[in-house]
């Protein structure tokens, strides 16, 4: 159940038998109930006097009085005040007497009133209480006991209200938490989103070249772990910018988001298809020869993309990387970067012979 609709008492778990604890410990029983309640008339009698000297010390305190605000306000104040007090000789100090004080250490909290405050109000309060008691109680044991008793009552009552307080300031850091963890939630998932947009090239859907020496490393342990080849494929598109210029950039879009489809229609699912920039593109496979890689992949990246775009080109450069000697992840993309464009001069070449 949600803690608003929980009353104080069930929030703080206090209990009849919490309460009989809580007497025990300040060794308030019977005798003391009864000392309060002798005093009861005499307070009664001096009640108006003891409420408004009470308001007259807090109001000329700048800050107290800016606190109560208006005349409003302070004759409700006035008007709490004398239940309070009558509360505190009235010889009943069960459930109801404790959820009334956890009310006021909440209200006290809730419009701002900082403890400090609050204590001095207490000690002005048992001070006007004590002085009125003896100025209308003939002095001796049974003054003495009222005393002692309004002075446990007293220490019970203010524990109350500050329980409230440190109840209301858990709650409030509480809802900090929370609303900490729902931002810091969010904010992770923006993270991750704008991390598997920059993972994601957003024209052709291949992995970023921001993410290729990551996969190149991870594919070159697994497979010094396992002893088998690497291969690496770099691919080129024929003069693209060519194609550019004469189509325009919409038609250069569609080359680069077709051979990305055949790319990754010819890749396994161990294998990863980068687009490393512009019109250049990767694809490393694991577990693969040198041969493999051009016999099984490279005739077939040429041969779907001549289906879909037969006036497009590419330059492919092929190598590998182990079973027995295993290049880092820079050396390998050179060499494959350097073999294709071995290969697109050579084909140059022939096509100018």
């Amino acid at each position: 159940m949600h803690s608003n609709m929980k009353t104080l008492l069930e929030q703080m778990r206090i209990t009849e038998m919490e309460i009989g604890a809580r007497k025990r410990l300040l060794e308030f029983d019977d005798q003391d109930v009864a000392a309060l309640l002798r005093c009861r008339d005499h307070i009664e009698r001096r009640l108006d006097d003891i409420v408004e000297t009470f308001y007259g010390i807090q109001t000329s305190n700048p800050d107290i009085a800016s606190l109560i605000g208006d005349s409003d306000t302070l004759e409700r104040l006035e008007t709490a005040q004398r239940r309070y007090i009558m509360d505190l000789f009235s010889g009943a100090y069960d459930l109801e007497y404790t959820n009334n004080r956890l009310r006021i250490g909440l209200v006290h909290k809730r419009i701002g009133v900082e403890p400090k405050f609050y204590l001095s109000a207490v000690y002005l309060l048992h001070r006007l209480l004590v002085q009125n008691l003896n100025d209308t109680m003939e002095s001796g044991l049974e003054l003495q006991r009222a005393l002692l008793a309004l002075d446990k009552l007293i220490y019970f009552d203010v524990t109350l209200v500050f329980e409230t307080y440190i109840l209301s300031l858990v709650s409030e850091i509480e809802a900090v938490k929370n609303r900490t963890e729902e931002y810091a939630r969010a904010l992770e998932e923006t993270v991750a989103m704008r991390n598997g947009q920059l993972r994601t090239d957003a024209l052709t859907g291949l992995t970023t070249r921001r993410y290729l020496n990551e996969a190149l490393q991870r594919t070159v342990k697994a497979a010094q772990r396992r002893s088998e080849p690497v291969s690496l494929i770099f691919v080129d598109v024929d003069d693209f910018k060519g194609l550019n210029d004469r189509r325009g950039h919409a038609y250069g879009d569609r080359v680069l988001t077709e051979l990305g489809k055949v790319l990754l229609e010819t890749a396994r699912g161990e294998d990863t298809c980068v687009r490393y920039g512009g019109d250049e593109f990767c694809v490393l496979l694991a577990n693969s020869t040198e041969e493999q890689a051009e016999a099984a992949y490279c005739q077939r990246i040429r041969r779907l993309l001549a289906e879909r775009l037969p006036e497009v080109s590419i330059s492919m450069g092929v190598v590998q990387t182990g079973p027995d000697h295993f290049e880092d992840a820079d050396a390998l993309l050179k060499s494959a970067d350097r073999r294709m464009y071995l290969n697109k001069s050579a084909s140059k070449d022939v096509a100018a012979g």
